[in-house]
């Protein structure tokens, strides 16, 4: 079983990619091997860094950049998805927002259809948009055609839509149980 989890902050070191390897360190000690795309490593080296539509269907012109490509390669093969991004004005970053953008190939090709998935979000205020902003995960992993799982499990009780943590996320108690709880999902929905 392979849970990829994908950083949507541009800080590879931050309290989104601490969030994140907490679920994802969780789900190995449930057996599952892991692995972690860093957005920022992936959009490097790419002409535009956002999505401008250059056809229909798309030609793939940005997924002949070998980092995109690598990304795109590894999200195939995973199992299940752990999605985190920081909260910008009350949403995903610029920068998760353009991987996925640049994801049309990845769609036609169903390569995501019915995989399990789930978000993780920090804020710097406790009610500082984490809700909005896994809900606008929530609808790009449904336009990809995956299961949304919350960080609910059948051992620990029903949950809501995914991990929301205040920064600094490595004080969050709260949260940090939550991702223990979202990485039991993760693994419970890949056995089902």
């Amino acid at each position: 079983m392979l849970v990829v989890g994908i950083n949507g902050s541009p800080d590879n070191e931050g309290n989104t990619a601490y969030i994140l390897k907490r679920v994802l360190d969780a789900a190995g000690r449930k057996g599952a091997e892991t692995a972690v795309i860093n957005v920022m490593d992936a959009l490097e080296g790419q002409k535009w860094p956002y999505c401008k539509a250059c056809g229909s269907p798309c030609p793939g012109i940005c997924h002949e950049n070998e980092n995109l490509s690598r990304a795109y390669e590894v999200l195939s093969r995973a199992d299940a998805l752990v999605v985190g991004s920081p909260v910008y004005f009350g949403t995903v970053s610029a920068q998760l927002k353009a991987f996925w953008d640049k994801s049309r190939n990845l769609r036609r090709s169903k390569a995501l259809v019915g995989k399990p998935a789930g978000a993780v979000t920090v804020a710097a205020a406790k009610y500082g948009g984490q809700e909005t902003t896994i809900k606008a995960i929530h609808d790009i992993l449904m336009v990809h055609g995956m299961r949304i799982v919350g960080d609910g499990s059948f051992e620990s009780g029903a949950g809501h839509q995914g991990v929301c943590a205040q920064r600094p996320g490595s004080e969050d108690a709260f949260a940090l149980e939550r991702a223990e709880v979202l990485a039991e999902a993760i693994v419970e929905a890949v056995g089902d």
